[in-house]
């Protein structure tokens, strides 16, 4: 039965998630009291993917680090030199809104991309390698890079944001590796079908959380806003579009290409947001909430076209094979 509403589950997902945002949107001061359990959920998250990877699969990772190292190039280099050049175009002289934008692009990468990856048979070592190894870099990472390009020395507790990240993420995905190693592989088939989909369902429960938080935000409808979103939409965008180009480029195989075009898309939103309305001004927050009600809805579509790629080239094994 769980297998049976984990499959209903990943069908339903490019669904799932814009339905959240909207019900977080709709039911804001409901819901916005319950953000104290998102860290738990995001755990819980972590913990039922990394059951599947084990220490032997992480030191391969480091073994081969080029689509990790492409990974990192994509998500704190490039695509934060991206926003903030569309920044300047867009919004000339706005110090706060070009902060938010290079915020947005510089944040470690999303816990839950490991659900996409996983939905979509990718290589969930390399993800799960990716997501504790940025995580652990980012609180010297972000404030660096916000420093270097904002051109101010930005003030972030960065003691408080790598304990909160290392129990979040470090920490579950550690016992899970350990489960891992200890039952020498067997807890993926004895707690995989169960954790499946209520990993599934507290992403959903996330989101919605998230939704929330981000409802007194999108009150004031202008055309501002719409071309604040735009923007957002089209640096999602251009990540997936690195993740796809540098993947063919250098010849990645298909589990490492939809690890690598999933991380370096999505985003750690709940993170930023936190970041964002702790330590700058409300219009440096604008840009990070947006990317929360837009990136689920992105990383369905993007899912759809890697489902239909894949499709696409069954036949052609096929053949392949039998020749």
């Amino acid at each position: 039965m769980l297998q049976t509403l984990n499959r209903q589950l990943n069908k339903m997902m490019p669904l799932i998630t814009p339905t959240s945002i909207l019900i977080g949107v709709l039911c804001g001061s409901n819901l916005a009291p319950y953000t104290y359990l998102s860290p738990w959920l995001f755990a819980f998250m972590t913990f039922a993917g990394s059951i599947s990877l084990s220490f032997k699969d992480f030191l391969n990772v480091l073994k081969k680090p080029l689509p990790l190292v492409l990974c990192l190039f994509i998500l704190h280099l490039a695509m934060p030199l991206v926003a903030m050049g569309m920044g300047h175009l867009a919004f000339p002289g706005d110090f706060y809104t070009i902060t938010g934008f290079i915020l947005a692009a510089a944040i470690p990468t999303g816990v839950s991309s490991f659900v996409w990856v996983s939905i979509y048979k990718g290589n969930i070592a390399l993800t799960l390698s990716i997501i504790l190894i940025d995580t652990l870099l980012a609180p010297f990472v972000v404030p660096g890079i916000l420093a270097l390009l904002v051109g101010t020395s930005v003030r972030l507790d960065a003691v408080a944001m790598m304990t909160s990240l290392f129990w979040m993420i470090v920490v579950p995905s550690l016992v899970g590796m350990l489960l891992n190693q200890w039952t020498q592989g067997k807890v993926i088939t004895t707690w995989g079908p169960w954790l499946n989909p209520f990993s599934k369902l507290a992403m959903a429960s996330v989101v919605a959380i998230n939704g929330a938080v981000v409802a007194p935000y999108l009150t004031d409808f202008s055309p501002r806003l719409l071309g604040l979103a735009a923007i957002i939409v089209l640096l999602a965008a251009i990540g997936y579009a690195l993740g796809f180009g540098l993947s063919r480029l250098i010849g990645l195989n298909e589990a490492d290409k939809v690890a690598l075009v999933f991380n370096g898309g999505m985003r750690n939103i709940s993170a930023g947001a936190v970041l964002a309305v702790t330590y700058f001004p409300a219009p440096v927050a604008v840009p990070v909430v947006l990317g929360m009600v837009f990136q689920q809805v992105m990383a369905s579509l993007v899912g759809l076209v890697l489902g239909r790629q894949a499709r696409a080239h069954q036949p052609t094994d096929k053949t392949a094979t039998s020749a």
